[in-house]
């Protein structure tokens, strides 16, 4: 059995975290400022759930807009004595490598909370979510000391242009419950890297390892008011931090609808620069070229992965007609195949949905798609468990509906579940034009043995990132963000830490002599 312990202070008590392994976590159930855990101002707590099992996983303090105000606070003055320009870069370097390296420490805690509080597979989480967010963070560990300005030549022997490369200030984070360790080092790193204070709201339906965290990066040496977390609801927290005078950037991962709300707030008030990435309902076209065997298995991973629970799923397949009855004999048997369960156990690839409102969500799209005349394949139901203990889980069966057609709910709208919508093409031109027909651009995938023809599709299809032969692969250092409807500016990469700094120019005399009045020219 293994315990953790912590380094922060804490006004707040702790609560435990028992898992089906044995261990018994302890994480801080408090605001977290100034390097400390707190109860909310107004005392107010709310309830995390075991999407698992439908019940009461722990309570943790509910914060506001005056704990917003708090930490904006103690982000001010950590910025202007000890952050900032009052850091190096190399000191910034040396934390995020310290924080990296905790997380590694920690991964068997840290994959047991995700997994507790998102529903998703513990090995999973153990073997991608949490070393990605070490992997995040030693990333931008290593590119804090290689933010360059440039110098621009001017007139020679009398003036000099040169750019500086500066911080924002104080950057309010809002990520969402799919994943939620990922998302916040995706954004933690690249604002830490480049010397902002950072303001994480974590989802309501996810905080915990946020707050195990905030916890570590005490531990890692960060000073007090460069981190902070808020828990809280989005129409207080989330709109307290998008509002707020003294923030100089939110970035923001979810939905697009709240997405455009965020984009008002911050032009309404201090006009403060925004990241957004939004929803999506991503193609993937198959051609008769491809590896049926590989593509299925592509497209499988592409939309069950997190229980379908991803900006990028791949959920509007187009298979061409050619090999389209193959294919979808193929499929099916492969979703069939799909382990649905207890996220604790080593074959279950598929856990609960995060919560009740996302599953009857999913449940209310699959019954439309009935409706609407898509026939369904496989799946169409919640997934009932034989162990009662999850009976009261958020479980969905994956679920295929084919003869799809746009017009359909699940066709147009995002679904953000197991539930892939199937339909035929016969041309590269219609299928482009098939892809095309979204109010998203978030991801996309060609599945093709045809060189000239992949050239094509990358070119035509109107995504922020193109997967060709796979899907849903990702790295730390290519740029990931989407078109449209799915928002704008980048994560991850070297165009990400960009957006958390201002460039500042710079124009030097130094050697010419102005004559006044001034001479006629």
């Amino acid at each position: 059995m293994n315990t953790s312990h912590t380094n922060a202070t804490q006004s707040a008590p702790s609560v435990t975290i028992s898992t089906p392994t044995g261990n018994k976590w302890q994480v801080p159930s408090g605001i977290f400022i100034n390097n400390a855990f707190h109860a909310s101002a107004t005392g107010k707590t709310f309830d995390s759930i075991n999407p698992a099992t439908g019940e009461k996983l722990c309570t943790l303090a509910l914060g506001g807009s005056a704990d917003v105000e708090s930490a904006v606070s103690a982000a001010r003055a950590a910025y202007n004595t000890v952050w900032g320009k009052r850091s190096t870069p190399t000191q910034r370097s040396r934390l995020l490598l310290a924080f990296a390296d905790l997380i590694d420490k920690h991964l068997d805690e840290l994959a047991e909370l995700e997994s507790m509080d998102n529903g998703k597979p513990v090995w999973m989480a153990s073997s991608f979510d949490v070393p990605d967010s070490a992997g995040c963070l030693r990333y931008y560990g290593g590119l804090a000391d290689k933010i360059e300005g440039k110098t621009i030549e001017q007139t020679e022997g009398e003036k000099i242009a040169y750019t500086r490369i500066e911080p924002l200030g104080i950057c309010g984070q809002i990520i969402p419950w799919n994943y939620p360790i990922q998302m916040a080092a995706w954004k933690l790193g690249p604002a830490l890297a480049a010397g902002n204070c950072v303001i994480l709201k974590p989802a309501e339906q996810t905080p915990l390892t946020a707050l195990k965290l905030a916890q570590l990066s005490v531990e890692a040496g960060f000073p007090p008011g460069v981190i902070s977390v808020v828990n809280g609801y989005g129409a207080e927290v989330g709109e307290a931090i998008s509002r707020h005078m003294d923030i100089q950037k939110v970035a923001f991962t979810g939905s697009t609808l709240t997405g455009k709300r965020i984009m008002k707030a911050a032009a309404e008030s201090n006009m403060k620069k925004v990241t957004l990435e939004l929803g999506g309902k991503s193609p993937v076209v198959v051609f008769e070229s491809a590896d049926i065997e590989q593509a299925v298995r592509w497209v499988c991973l592409g939309i069950l992965f997190n229980q379908g629970q991803d900006c990028t799923a791949g959920s509007r397949l187009f298979v061409q007609d050619k090999i389209y009855d193959e294919f979808m004999q193929q499929l099916v048997a492969a979703f069939k195949a799909h382990k649905v369960g207890d996220p604790f156990h080593e074959l279950t690839f598929q856990g609960p949905q995060v919560s009740q409102q996302q599953r009857d969500k999913i449940l209310d799209m699959i019954e439309s798609g009935k409706r609407q005349g898509a026939k369904v394949e496989v799946g169409g139901q919640a997934w009932k468990s034989p162990d009662a203990k999850f009976s009261k889980g958020f479980f969905v069966e994956p679920t295929i509906f084919s003869g799809c057609r746009k017009g359909m709910r699940i066709v147009d709208e995002e679904i953000f579940g197991p539930v892939l919508a199937v339909a035929k093409f016969s041309t590269e031109e219609e299928a482009i034009r098939l892809a095309n027909e979204t109010e998203y651009g978030l991801g996309a995938g060609v599945f093709s043995e045809n060189a000239s023809q992949i050239q094509r599709m990358v070119s035509a299809i109107d995504a922020g990132t193109v997967w060709v032969n796979n899907y849903v692969a990702l790295s730390n250092s290519v740029p990931f963000g989407g078109m449209k409807a799915s928002g704008f500016g980048r994560e991850l990469g070297v165009d990400a830490i960009k957006a958390y700094c201002d460039v500042k120019a710079i124009h030097w005399n130094y050697g010419e002599k102005l004559d006044w009045p001034l001479p006629k020219l």
